[in-house]
């Protein structure tokens, strides 16, 4: 697609501002001069002899005394929210030594998952497919890049006229579309929407990876129950909300998370599923521009979020159903992640979340958990899932993390290719049920 940089081009580097210096200003000052040169050159950053550590922190004071670590995102990458409970971060080698040190002081027990996390980081689990090759190609056995992905859903609209049409929420910082599918065989017939969004964080490949399966599976599969579905419902999946990001984790660093816009402190990014206007910034995010889980300087400050948000609500369908994909931990999670009280048709929430369960463990014993996010993770006020259910009304709204499961697999966010259409077909069979029970509640017949 047009907007999109290239790997390698300092060029690519610095669009939307009119110089590199403009650029440079809201790089990490504290930065080593070789991932400066990568930053620069677009070359992948590495992590050579980074330690990635096990934290649990059981009181407040251990949790605040960890929380400046938030500003020094060049020395300290936390790979899970910080929280009290189970958490996982990345040690520079410099940093090590003073890390631990305060650990003692905090009376924190660590541990060593990892002395040098770039050796997991380059095994060769993750193949991605060949940005030149054929869209008509385009597989489930490999990560693609954005453009590859946007090139196979304008085929699929050449493929499925009448059927098939892309939209395009809006526009990230960067310039690039969020763009998206719409499946409707119901032309001229009143139907009710579902929206699908994935690859709001962007290190979590496997989220945009399922979605993008499951649209597939919406147009090819022979199943009648899954034909059932995409008969009954106007589709509207977005692989890739966070696209910037997304690139970013290609051409330069895997770990990535947030959106790439620049932030005050010299930081970058601001992360996208806690910058929602619902209770924005109350619980659970942070206030530090160069945190995982900054929510930014305002409610909908990214332009990614404002523009979903504002397409969401100007959808012509009401919208019966919201799900969220993210990786990873296996989890099921609905409303509120602002607070532990419970939605107002939470009975109806978790029978649709026990019926979606089963589905997840049919096929090959998969096994989830979750409930609602404030309860059954902790808190994270801001998301896209709870906004859809709070302001766009729509009392049907989950958040799936996919595979793998458990804090002590660091490298989850890399979940191995060969994993992508098992987790496809098994989160297929989760949405089947999900949908069917939800349909039963409300007394609607699938087509």
């Amino acid at each position: 697609m047009q907007n999109t940089p290239q790997r390698g081009s300092i060029k690519a580097l610095v669009r939307g501002h009119s110089t590199i210096s403009a650029r440079m200003k809201v790089l990490p000052v504290s930065l080593s001069l070789v991932s400066l040169v990568a930053l620069c050159l677009g070359e992948r950053l590495t992590f050579t002899d980074h330690r990635v550590y096990r934290l649990e922190p059981k009181t407040e004071a251990q949790l605040e005394g960890l929380r400046p670590l938030e500003a020094t995102n060049e020395r300290v990458i936390f790979l899970n929210e910080l929280h009290l409970g189970a958490f996982n971060v990345l040690i520079s080698p410099s940093y090590n030594e003073e890390f631990l040190q305060l650990l003692q002081r905090l009376k924190l027990a660590p541990e060593l998952l990892d002395a040098n996390a770039q050796e997991s980081l380059s095994l060769d689990i993750e193949p991605v497919s060949d940005a030149n090759r054929r869209s008509d190609d385009y597989s489930w056995t490999e990560y693609h890049e954005l453009n590859d992905t946007h090139r196979w859903m304008q085929q699929l609209v050449e493929k499925n006229q009448g059927i098939v049409t892309t939209f395009v929420a809006g526009r990230s910082y960067e310039g690039r579309e969020l763009l998206g599918l719409r499946i409707s065989h119901s032309a001229g017939v009143e139907r009710q929407a579902i929206f699908l969004e994935a690859g709001m964080h962007a290190r979590e490949w496997i989220s945009p990876a399922t979605a993008t399966y499951f649209a597939n599976q919406l147009l090819s599969s022979q199943q009648p129950e899954i034909q059932s579905l995409a008969r009954s419902y106007v589709w509207y999946i977005l692989p890739h909300a966070n696209p910037d990001g997304y690139v970013y984790t290609h051409s330069t660093n895997r770990l990535w998370r947030k959106t790439r816009s620049p932030q005050e402190k010299n930081c970058m990014g601001s992360d996208p599923n806690r910058n929602w206007g619902f209770h924005w910034r109350e619980v659970g995010a942070s206030d530090e521009p160069c945190s995982e889980s900054y929510a930014g300087p305002k409610a909908f400050s990214e332009p990614e979020t404002e523009s979903l948000s504002q397409y969401l609500m100007s959808l012509p369908e009401p919208v019966f159903m919201y799900v969220s994909l993210h990786s990873f931990s296996q989890l099921l999670l609905y409303p509120y992640g602002h607070t532990s009280a419970l939605p107002e048709n939470h009975r109806q929430l978790e029978r649709i979340f026990s019926a979606a369960l089963g589905g997840m463990k049919r096929r090959f014993g998969t096994r989830y958990t979750g409930g609602n996010v404030y309860d059954a993770i902790y808190p994270a006020a801001g998301s896209s899932m709870d906004w859809a259910y709070g302001v766009l009304k729509t009392k049907y709204s989950f958040t799936y993390e996919l595979r793998p499961s458990g804090y002590s697999f660091w490298t989850g966010f890399r979940l191995p290719a060969s994993q992508i259409i098992p987790t496809g077909q098994e989160t297929t069979d989760s949405l089947v049920e999900m949908i069917k029970a939800a349909a039963s509640i409300e007394g609607y017949e699938l087509q």
